[in-house]
C-alpha cells in the first residue's frame, strides 16, 4: 500500500485558533446534541451543565472540533422553525464555549441559527442541506468570514450513481458558496453518509471517497451509529462501535480528513493508527528510522 497523498486547494484551515493541517493526520469532530430525540440516545435536551462535561471530556479524549446540534436529522424527525432551534442550541453553546478552546461548529440549516451561534462564539456552520435550504445561509456564512461543513444531502433526491449523485450536489454547493464569497480554503465537503441512501449504498460511499479528492477540499465523514451499521450487524444503536470504528479507519484509508463521532476516545485511537497505515503519520518521538 503507497501512503495517501491528496491534493488540496488550501494546505491548511486555521479554526479557532487552531491549525488543520489537511494531509498531516484524521481530524476528531466530537457531536454534542442538544436534543430530546437525537437517534444515537445521547440527546442532552438543553441540559447546560452535562454539556459543559461533555465539552471537557471530549477535548482530553482528542477531539479536535465539537459539532452542536439542536434539531434531530435522524429520518422522520420533527423539524423546528428558527425560534425552538435557538431556544435549545444558545445556552449549550455558550455552556460549551465556557468549558473549552476547541473551535466550535452550529449543526444547522437555518441561516437565522447559524447567524446568532456564530455571533456566540461557534467558529463554523455544519449545513446538511449544502447551502440548499436557506437562501441566506451562504450569505451569512460569508459575512462572518466562518468555516463551512457542507453535506450533499440525497434525501428528496432521485438516485442514479452515489458518487455522481454526490459530485452533482457538490458542485451545486459550490456555486452558491461562490456567488455569495466564500472562501473556498474556508470549505469542508461532506458526503452525507446516512443521508437518502439505502443501507448498502452508504457503504459504497465510503468505498468510493476517492472518487471525490479532485474537489481538491477536505472531506468529512459521518458513520457514527448509523443505522446501516445495526442493519448489517443487527446491532442496537448502543452495540455499534465496532461497526464505526470499521468505517471510519476505511474512510481514513479513503482519503477522509475529518471523522465526525460520538465515541471520541476510541475513534481517535482508530485514526491514530489508521493514520500511521495510510499516511505515515507518526508522533515526533516515534518517528521511525528512515
Amino acid at each position: 500500500m503507497r501512503p495517501l497523498r491528496r491534493t488540496y486547494r488550501a494546505g491548511a484551515l486555521e479554526l479557532g485558533g487552531r491549525r488543520f493541517a489537511w494531509g498531516a493526520r484524521t481530524y476528531i469532530a466530537a457531536i454534542i446534541n442538544a436534543t430530546p430525540d437525537s437517534f444515537s440516545g445521547d440527546g442532552i435536551d438543553g441540559d447546560t451543565g452535562a454539556a459543559g462535561v461533555l465539552a471537557a471530556r471530549f477535548e482530553a479524549e482528542g477531539a479536535d472540533l465539537i459539532d452542536i446540534g439542536a434539531e434531530s436529522s435522524r429520518p422522520g424527525a420533527e423539524e423546528l422553525g428558527p425560534e425552538e432551534e435557538l431556544r435549545r442550541l444558545m445556552p449549550v453553546l455558550e455552556a460549551v464555549r465556557a468549558r473549552t478552546s476547541l473551535p466550535l461548529s452550529v449543526d444547522t440549516y437555518h441561516a437565522e441559527v447559524a447567524d446568532a451561534g456564530l455571533g456566540a462564539g461557534a467558529d463554523a456552520v455544519n449545513d446538511i442541506s449544502g447551502l440548499r435550504r436557506d437562501a441566506d445561509m451562504a450569505r451569512v456564512v460569508a459575512r462572518h468570514g466562518a468555516a463551512l461543513i457542507a453535506m450533499h444531502n440525497q434525501r428528496g433526491r432521485r438516485f442514479h450513481d452515489v458518487a455522481g449523485d454526490i459530485r452533482a450536489g457538490f458542485g451545486a454547493t459550490l456555486e452558491l458558496a461562490a456567488a455569495a464569497g466564500i472562501d473556498p480554503a474556508r470549505i469542508v465537503l461532506d458526503p452525507g453518509f446516512g443521508f437518502g441512501w439505502k443501507h448498502h449504498r452508504n457503504f459504497e460511499m465510503v468505498r468510493r471517497l476517492p472518487e471525490l479528492w479532485d474537489f481538491e477540499l477536505p472531506l468529512l465523514i459521518g458513520p457514527s451509529r448509523k443505522s446501516s451499521i445495526g442493519m448489517l450487524l443487527g446491532l442496537p444503536v448502543e452495540a455499534r462501535q465496532e461497526g464505526t470504528a470499521a468505517l471510519v479507519a476505511l474512510a481514513v484509508a479513503g482519503g477522509a480528513d475529518i471523522v465526525r463521532v460520538h465515541d471520541v476516545a476510541a475513534m481517535a485511537r482508530v485514526a491514530r493508527v489508521a493514520d500511521a497505515t495510510v499516511r505515515g503519520a507518526w508522533p515526533g518521538e516515534l518517528e521511525p528510522d528512515r
